[in-house]
């Protein structure tokens, strides 16, 4: 009998729906190929329900998304809804209550993909960004005081356990060793001002590295992996760091491999239940045009069965993806591929199950 993973399906707002319609294809591809089945439960968590009831998510929202094995997520964000609502109230709440302490971010140049660092090649950009994903200034820790007077003070406080630090932390030396390429771990921070936080972040990385000496450990400012990311990206392989300047240095990743179009992620708790998404936005004024790139989607789907442990789906997926940039589309951009989504879409089903 084959095997049999239960996976949470959420759509979402805009353009999610099509995507993920474009991603659950090329999982149903594949399973036939590797000989799994996927057992797909769909929930409607989003700005249409929002609108409708009031309610961003039910309360036992992230008690049903335990009994699954893993989530599949489309996009958050509707133009009807103030921003941060859907946003703290269903991506960062499922975050924090589904302990998914890791944001995995894959950083990779497709062939065919348009770079816009000059002469730089797939070869000099590949490497994944460990982003630790539930503490820092995303706690929500702080305050405000005379609010809408000249008097106004906000607090916002990074929050930063031994713990949490430590625990991300020994997830990128196993995750740097698992790959197996450079074997080289960069720990982003700024040391030099942010002399608490990262006091303990710098600390807690060197005493861990200790217990993988075949890794190579380093250390650069936040400011500095910036201007490394545009002018030598190739040095790097893994780098890890706290939620902020993960949020931050991943956006400028995307943009370095092509987009964000090609972009996909994980939010990963190792001992429970993980969550993957494309980290683009709803795009919202594409919704229903059949226009908008599901490859970012369909990446996330690949991800999805490699924290499963169908690591040849994953890669079969991430093959087919290859040739589809390399060969089949002309842009990344929306209504510029010159072919439709679901076209994407059967093409990349269609590769990944007889590639």
């Amino acid at each position: 009998m084959s095997k049999s993973y239960k996976i949470a399906v959420i759509p979402g707002d805009g353009t999610g729906p099509e995507v993920v319609a474009e991603g659950i294809k090329v999982l149903n591809a594949v399973s036939k190929r590797f000989g799994f089945q996927t057992d797909l439960t769909y929930f409607d968590f989003g700005g249409d329900r929002y609108l409708k009831t009031a309610e961003v998510l039910p309360a036992n929202a992230a008690e049903e998304l335990q009994k699954f094995d893993a989530i599949f997520l489309g996009a958050i964000g509707h133009p009807d809804v103030k921003p941060g609502i859907l946003e703290k109230g269903i991506l960062l709440k499922l975050r924090f209550e589904l302990d998914q302490y890791i944001n995995l971010r894959p950083v990779k140049l497709y062939p065919g993909v348009e770079c816009p660092l000059k002469d730089k090649k797939p070869d000099d950009i590949d490497f994944v960004v460990v982003r630790e994903n539930t503490e820092g200034l995303y706690a929500g820790a702080g305050g405000t005081l005379k609010k809408g007077t000249k008097d106004e003070v906000a607090i916002q406080e990074s929050i930063n356990t031994r713990k949490g630090v430590e625990r991300c932390v020994r997830y990128a030396f196993e995750y740097c060793r698992k790959r197996n390429k450079a074997k080289k771990l960069t720990l982003c921070g700024k040391t030099n001002v942010l002399t608490y936080a990262f006091d303990l972040w710098e600390r807690t990385f060197y005493e861990v590295a200790k217990e993988y000496p075949d890794v190579k450990a380093d250390y650069a400012h936040v400011d500095a992996i910036t201007m490394w990311f545009v002018k030598n990206p190739e040095w790097f392989d893994v780098i890890v760091t706290d939620n902020m300047f993960g949020d931050i240095i991943t956006d400028l990743g995307a943009m370095i491999q092509g987009g964000m179009g090609i972009a996909a992620g994980g939010n990963i708790n190792p001992q429970g239940v993980s969550m993957f998404e494309p980290i683009g936005g709803s795009a919202p004024k594409y919704r229903g045009k059949n226009v908008i790139n599901p490859l970012a989607a369909i990446c996330a789907g690949g991800m999805m069965l490699e924290y499963l442990g169908e690591d040849a789906a994953g890669k079969a997926i991430e093959k087919a993806v290859m040739e589809v940039t390399g060969k089949h589309i002309r842009s990344l951009a929306a209504g510029q591929m010159g072919m439709s989504t679901s076209e994407v879409g059967d093409l990349v089903a269609k590769l990944s199950a007889t590639a």
